[in-house]
């Protein structure tokens, strides 16, 4: 008798080691969840590997005739319309068949919002988390379930727009109640064009996320009130995924430009920048607005060049130190034109400091390899330990991609790993004056343990100027 997929995939070890097995990405696996179907060139490897036999591989028949719950959020094949409950006007549609019902907010869709859906663990900080450009091509579920509390504020923003594709939440946004608020979460997302479902239940949504990994999702909410869920269906199952996706070019600034402001400080506003600065390029695949802050913080003269800049535009500047950004989308397809760039700096021996995805093509261009992970981490409260030093820091962290630890060469090695699943979190070259981690150092939001790293990074600017 046929075994369900993610029968088949827990029996090789999970959705990493399967995609290890038969040598295509986590992205693969997620969509042979979604159509229920392994190819069959794979089953001889996998029969191997498993003892199973081509029957139990062959597809296993979807029900389609299970009732929809009241709230949504189990698996019952193709949703159909007459299970809207009372109320509802917006619904999130998984590419698996799930369908979550629940009041829309923010501007409505013209047709769908489609991303890939994931959570976001922090409990503060929404704004700052919608207008990540890392979260570009993703929709976020909060796991917090009072969100739009605080309104929102042009302090509090990370970058020019929202660059997520939609948010889910719990509760229905409450008219906001903070001293620092100018806009309510509703109206301000109704100017960035982004639409929000409420009354979802997002503790189930987490966990489908957190056991089955990632899925792309369609969240719908039409102006006259008609929701066509088989349409919203086809698209969620149609879009590629993240997976081979460069989307660094459709979130980084157009043009170069210098940033002076320091990071904030109550109550009276930005804390001073040292006078002894650095002049350091910060490569833009998404940098976050706090980032640039930290940098000038830490005693550095910040011009942010946009992330097709090539290595000899980068050294054409004569920076003391180079800096890779935080950024959305998958590394290997961004490493087209980042790796170049990134070596040319690396061979002229100046000082670089990866975040995040620039952590992710620093790697790629010593040589190792990312994968893409099975739900990600997301959220302000992650725990990565130094390996120098045994300590632990509680970190900010937003990506679906990581680094193979097991694929740096010799002359590099790891420096921090996730206490979460054990993944890369950072390294360091033996060769070349460069390192970098995987998190956010620079919080916004999150905690602020781990801003010693833009010191290091100064100082290690310094300790290569002396010995010229």
């Amino acid at each position: 008798m046929p075994m369900t997929i993610d029968t088949i995939i827990a029996r090789i070890g999970g959705a990493e080691a399967t995609a290890r097995l038969t040598g295509v990405g986590t992205e693969a696996i997620r969509k042979w969840r979604q159509a229920q179907a392994i190819p069959a060139r794979h089953w001889p490897v996998i029969a191997q590997a498993t003892g199973l036999s081509l029957e139990d591989l062959q597809p296993a028949p979807i029900v389609t005739d299970s009732p929809a719950p009241p709230q949504g959020g189990s698996k019952t094949g193709t949703p159909m319309p007459d299970a809207r409950p009372d109320g509802a006007t917006a619904a999130l549609v998984l590419a698996d068949g799930s369908v979550f019902w629940g009041k829309g907010f923010g501007a409505f869709t013209p047709a769908s919002a489609i991303g890939e859906i994931c959570f976001s663990t922090s409990m503060t900080g929404y704004q700052e988390t919608l207008t990540d450009p890392s979260f570009a091509g993703q929709i976020i579920t909060f796991t917090f379930p009072h969100i739009g509390n605080v309104g929102t504020n042009a302090e509090d923003a990370e970058a020019t727009r929202v660059f997520a594709r939609g948010l889910v939440v719990k509760e229905d946004p409450t008219e906001p109640a903070n001293w620092r608020s100018d806009t309510s979460l509703d109206a301000w997302l109704k100017a960035q064009g982004v639409t929000g479902i409420a009354g979802v239940d997002t503790r189930a949504l987490t966990l489908a996320i957190r056991d089955n990994g990632a899925q792309t999702a369609a969240l719908v909410f039409p102006q006259d009130g008609r929701i066509d869920l088989d349409s919203a269906l086809e698209a969620a199952r149609t879009w590629p995924g993240l997976e081979g996706m460069d989307l660094a070019k459709d979130v980084t600034c157009a043009a170069p430009y210098t940033w002076d402001e320091s990071v904030w400080q109550w109550p009276q506003g930005s804390r001073p920048a040292p006078t002894n600065r650095r002049k350091v390029v910060a490569v833009d695949y998404g940098a976050k607005r706090n980032i640039l802050r930290c940098l000038v913080a830490a005693g550095c003269d910040v011009t942010v060049v946009p992330a097709t800049t090539t290595g000899e535009e980068i050294l054409a500047l004569a920076p003391a130190g180079v800096f890779l950004s935080n950024g959305p989308g998958d590394p290997a397809a961004t490493a087209s034109y980042a790796v170049p760039a990134i070596r040319a700096v690396l061979d002229a021996g100046i000082p670089l400091f990866g975040i995040c995805l620039g952590h992710q093509l620093l790697a790629l261009s010593l040589g190792a390899k990312t994968y893409k992970m099975e739900r990600g981490h997301r959220g302000a409260n992650q725990p990565v330990k130094d390996l120098a030093t045994n300590r632990v820091e509680i970190t900010s962290q937003n990506h679906g991609f990581a680094v193979d630890a097991n694929t740096l060469p010799d002359d590099a090695h790891v420096t921090h790993v996730s206490l979460f699943d054990g993944s890369n979190e950072g390294l360091a070259s033996d060769r070349y004056a460069a390192f970098s981690v995987q998190y956010h150092p620079e919080a916004s939001p999150g905690p602020s343990d781990s801003f010693y790293l833009f010191e290091r990074f100064v100082a290690l600017i310094d300790s290569h100027s002396a010995t010229k």
